[in-house]
């Protein structure tokens, strides 16, 4: 019998990040948060950078198919 403390538990399965998001042709708002995400890689601050990266995504543009 198996102690639950001293037993490994299943392996972890972590897919690869997704790519950036592509920000729509002409608009401020996206080129921004384009600017924002470049700037908070410098830094290394990867959690503002996803914050700009969700931004991006979800900005809503006409003609512009949504990804999720």
């Amino acid at each position: 019998m198996s102690d639950p403390r001293t037993t490994m538990g299943d392996p972890v399965h972590l897919a690869l990040p997704h790519a950036p998001p592509k920000p729509a042709r002409g608009c401020a708002v996206c080129a921004e948060l384009v600017a924002r995400r470049r700037v908070a890689q410098r830094k290394g601050d990867l959690s503002a950078a996803t914050d700009a990266d969700v931004e991006i995504r979800h900005h809503p543009h006409r003609g512009r198919p949504r990804h999720r």
